[in-house]
């Protein structure tokens, strides 16, 4: 299996989409610095997450979500998490 997922940083208060095939081991890096497009970004909190069943298909997905339409998707589909106090927009 590998994953979609996206991340929300808790510093700057903004999306990190990405995926691997072993989602805890991957917000582990992202968490201890490891990552370089994120480690200035931390702490991350993983908000959604997609399972797909080959690599083509998540990589596929991701490139989506990073598009226009895939952050409005994202926006739309976390919109109870963007609405509560966990979520910051200023």
């Amino acid at each position: 299996m590998f994953y979609t997922y996206v991340l929300y940083s808790l510093k700057d208060n903004k999306f990190y989409t990405g995926y691997t095939s072993d989602i805890e081991k991957r917000l582990h890096g992202h968490n201890n610095g490891e990552v370089d497009s994120t480690k200035n970004r931390r702490p991350l909190k993983l908000v959604y997450f997609e399972a797909c069943l080959n690599q083509e298909d998540a990589l596929h997905r991701e490139k989506y979500l990073k598009s226009t339409y895939g952050k409005r998707f994202i926006k739309s589909r976390l919109k109870h998490f963007m609405d509560s106090e966990n979520y910051y927009t200023g």
